[in-house]
């Protein structure tokens, strides 16, 4: 098969299987919030072999979708009013659903909160209805969604294959239509790895563009950010403007329209990861296609040195496992979780994170502002960054195990999987993860667009084009539309 083959179909915007078609058939009274919410319902439970939800509240949905219908034609209809929406089982929380990070020890001590999140408060203002919890693999420490005790989250293109992590839950319910969007967090790459191997749009917001409040939970240093997954360019980039802005927390609101794409922009280009890996032909072919489609439309193709950016990404590497490894031990102290209820995996990540000196951490946090300078140096050259996301297809079930105590392989494996993840949460810059093409078994292949701060609006213009020259859909309709 082609490697820009047909799987991955026309994404007619016309007609378009997204989060903004649906929004538009409920407001047009072409179906209903509460028909919607019962089709969702029904399609999570009749596709459980795809394990990406670990909790649905069905009552909480439809009281939630009926009170949507009887304001219909009432008052100024938010744009996804009916909408449904999965959060994360880790994260900004919505009330009534603890997330829990896949850990069993967690779900025995959390309680439900009595109030949304600030980025859920604005989800709400948007009109999703948030009802339930996607898989995430527990503590978050996987690019691959297996909680100890299930359920195991597998990629809707093939079942033997991961949906990715730590929001491959959300990917797998997106890509297969359980819903048009989920929530989703990106601390390491858990946005835009997942999306990658469902073949979904997925970006990572420069850092403090969503807010994290009030509870900072999953703040780590800086490196998280939150949004959502979604079939199209327009869902992302509505429902980023929709939330952004007033996060009040520790960084300053960018300017996200600042940065429009416009004509002839620089367009750096980077295709291998000396140091940390291989990446794949198609990979590259994809990057290589993304190039010249850009090219075609006036922009300007230069190379970047990979061993510069790819020096980069590897200190990332390392300081995300040194802030992921304290916050993984305050989180277990905090809620006196002892080893033997966790994963020899987690003991020995928290117990990493115990020894490292408050020197050490500190030294980390410093290099990782030299890192945020010199990626300010590498947007004076080129205004914007295409680079892999994932390294080859994505890998099978159970290529991330966390029965053993080898923290170094796990994460060598996980940088090898995505050698530019973590670049971009260090860095506190946006990366945007855009399908573009299938591979010769019918996998979506995926570039990432990465900018510098403030430059989500230019990044998703670039993929809009993406979008348009090289389209895509699902063999899944969305619950809730027609197949």
């Amino acid at each position: 098969m082609n490697p820009h083959g047909a799987m991955l179909r026309g994404f007619d915007t016309a007609r378009a299987q997204d989060a903004t078609f649906l929004a538009a058939a409920i407001g047009s009274g072409e179906t209903a919030a509460t028909a919607v919410m019962r089709a969702s319902l029904a399609r999570i439970a009749g596709r459980a072999d795809l394990g990406a939800v670990r909790r649905v509240d069905a009552e909480m949905g439809l009281a939630h979708a009926e009170a949507c219908d009887r304001q219909m034609g009432k008052a100024p209809r938010a744009q996804f009013a009916g909408v449904p929406l999965l959060m994360k089982d880790l994260g900004n929380a919505a009330a009534g659903l603890a997330p829990v990070a896949g850990s069993p020890a967690l779900l025995k001590r959390m309680t439900p909160p009595a109030d949304d999140s600030e980025l859920v408060r604005r989800f709400r203002g948007a009109g999703l209805i948030p009802f339930g919890l996607t898989t995430t693999p527990e503590f978050g420490l996987a690019l691959s969604s297996e909680p100890p005790t299930g359920p195991v989250a597998k990629n809707p293109w093939n079942l033997a294959l991961t949906p990715g992590g730590s929001s491959g839950g959300a990917a797998a319910a997106v890509a297969a239509g359980l819903v048009a969007m989920a929530h989703a967090t990106d601390a390491a790459g858990s946005i835009r790895v997942p999306a990658a191997c469902c073949g979904l749009v997925g970006l990572k917001p420069t850092r403090g563009a969503t807010p994290n409040g009030p509870a900072f939970n999953n703040h780590l240093m800086g490196l998280a950010g939150e949004l959502v997954l979604a079939r199209s360019v327009r869902d992302v980039q509505s429902v980023l403007m929709l939330c952004t802005g007033k996060s009040q927390g520790p960084s300053p609101d960018p300017e996200l329209g600042a940065n429009p794409a416009g004509v002839g922009l620089r367009i750096g280009v980077v295709d291998s990861a000396p140091g940390m890996t291989g990446i794949g032909r198609e990979q590259v072919e994809a990057i290589a296609s993304a190039a010249d489609l850009f090219e075609r439309h006036g922009h300007r193709i230069l190379r970047i040195d990979a061993d510069r950016l790819a020096g980069h990404a590897m200190r990332s590497n390392s300081i995300a496992r040194k802030v992921l490894s304290v916050s993984l031990a305050g989180w277990l102290d905090s809620f006196s979780v002892q080893d033997a209820e966790i994963s020899a995996l987690a003991s020995a990540t928290a117990n990493e994170g115990r020894r490292l000196s408050a020197a050490a951490l500190f030294a980390a946090d410093r290099d990782g502002v030299l890192i945020a300078h010199a990626l300010w140096r590498l947007f004076e050259t080129v205004d914007a960054v295409i680079t892999p996301v994932l390294s080859a297809a994505p890998p099978a079930i159970g290529a991330f195990p966390t029965d053993h105590e080898d923290v170094a392989t796990h994460f060598a494996r996980m940088a090898a999987l995505a050698p530019y993840a973590a670049l971009a949460n260090v860095g506190g810059i946006p990366a945007l993860s855009v399908p573009h093409g299938s591979d010769c078994n019918g996998l979506p292949l995926a570039i990432q667009l990465a900018g510098p701060m403030g430059a989500e609006v230019r990044l998703l213009e670039l993929a809009a084009i993406l979008e348009r020259g090289r389209p895509w859909s699902y063999p899944w309709s969305i619950a809730g539309t027609a197949a």
